[in-house]
């Protein structure tokens, strides 16, 4: 059983920076069960949406609108998950998930796509205040 727990968030004047956490836990084998990593955000009222995602060889994709502003990475001697989020607006306010799925990352607009993951963790709110 994979199990997927966010740190990090909080709140923060715009144009400031947060790093969020995903740490994965789940014995062994989770590396086989982790091999695609992303982060989702939703906002109040909105649908949940792809922010970034990276694969176990450190290809990564991003939402367009965070290009540039947003880093995912992942260390792999911890699977430890990371999104640095910098020059935040008010509109990056959303409460924050990380997910996992077991195949490859395809290096495409799917890997922002949320039905392809079955692993999430319970979310950490980021406010972005004007």
């Amino acid at each position: 059983q994979v199990q997927l727990v966010e740190s990090g968030g909080g709140s923060v004047q715009a144009g400031g920076s947060v790093r969020l956490s995903c740490a994965a836990f789940g014995g062994t084998y989770i590396i086989y069960y982790i091999n695609c990593m992303g982060w989702f955000r939703q906002a109040p009222g909105k649908e949940r949406e792809g922010v970034a995602a990276i694969d176990r060889d450190g290809t990564t994709s991003y939402a367009e609108s965070m290009k540039g502003r947003f880093s995912i990475s992942k260390d792999t001697g911890t699977n430890t998950l990371t999104l640095q989020m910098n020059s935040l607006k008010p509109e990056d306010t959303a409460m924050y998930y990380c997910a996992a799925h077991s195949r490859r990352c395809s290096g495409g607009y799917s890997d922002l796509g949320k039905d392809e993951y079955n692993y999430w963790g319970q979310g950490t709110q980021v406010t972005v205040s004007s």
